[in-house]
């Protein structure tokens, strides 16, 4: 059984001591694939050199919305020009965050607009951050779709049904993390229970989310099997199907790499 985390964060200082140990650690549990996701610009070049230090290891490129305020303004041309190496398989994360709003509303939604335009341009997926701003992310996808086809996906999935039904349609692909399996997640579960297998992703966003049994440790990439065996109890299916489904997803939507990309991890 081979799993892929599409969305962790390796280059964070929560990893930086033991960062050998935790990727072995994922492989050993049949993470045969990680995406690492970028949040600064400035700190591209550390996400990117880590993604060339692993077999199996890649990354993105983006602002993540809590940091939009004090990162240069994430151009297209910028975004775009660190695209080029082919361990960069996607753009974000980016989106919007009106739970805490550390940026303001406006310098999200442009830089939303931007990374959506670099996706564009580039044929590679946006990962989209939503919190506590359902309609207006709905709304600049679709209107931003209006502009020209992007794909891309919402990165740990933990709102409402209606969002989820439009990014489907949209052709977006939803991607689950630990929240899933927390015993006060009926109402996810419920709706994840309806969205269609050919569409989900699993993801850990480690360090952050641990999954239950690992709730109060470090997340990290090996425990994503725990969300997987969780989403298969949920969608009726073994965690052999769901984990090939799932992977099978990931390389549909980050069609720059394949599964012949990763054969030596």
């Amino acid at each position: 059984m081979s799993l892929v985390d599409s969305h962790c964060h390796l280059d964070f200082p929560a990893f930086a001591d033991d960062l050998d140990a935790v990727v072995e650690r994922a492989r050993d549990a049949g993470v045969a694939v990680m995406q690492t996701i970028c949040t600064r610009l400035g700190e591209f070049d550390g996400a990117l050199a880590i993604a060339r230090a692993y077999d199996g290891v890649f990354c993105s490129v983006g602002v993540h919305p809590h940091n939009v305020a004090a990162e240069a303004q994430a151009t297209v041309d910028a975004l775009v020009a660190r695209t080029g190496d082919a361990k960069v398989i996607g753009i974000g994360e980016t989106g919007l965050d009106y739970y805490y709003e550390h940026s303001p509303r406006e310098r999200q939604q442009a830089s939303f607009r931007s990374h959506i335009a670099a996706a564009r341009e580039s044929g590679l997926p946006v990962i989209v951050h939503t919190r506590d701003a359902d309609a207006d992310t709905a709304a600049i996808l679709a209107e931003e779709m209006g502009k020209g086809p992007f794909t891309g996906l919402i990165h740990c999935f933990s709102t409402g049904r209606e969002l989820a039904e439009q990014a489907l349609e949209l052709g977006f692909y939803i991607s689950l993390a630990g929240i899933v399996t927390f015993a006060k997640s009926d109402a996810l579960r419920e709706i994840v229970t309806d969205l269609p297998l050919d569409r989900l992703l699993v993801e850990t966003d480690a360090p952050y989310l641990a999954p239950t049994p690992k709730r109060g440790k470090r997340n990290e990439p090996a425990f994503v099997v725990h969300t997987a065996e969780r989403l298969a109890e949920l969608k009726g299916v073994t965690p052999e199907a769901l984990a090939a489904a799932t992977t099978a997803n990931f390389f549909n939507l980050f069609r720059k790499i394949s599964a012949d990309d990763t054969a030596g991890s």
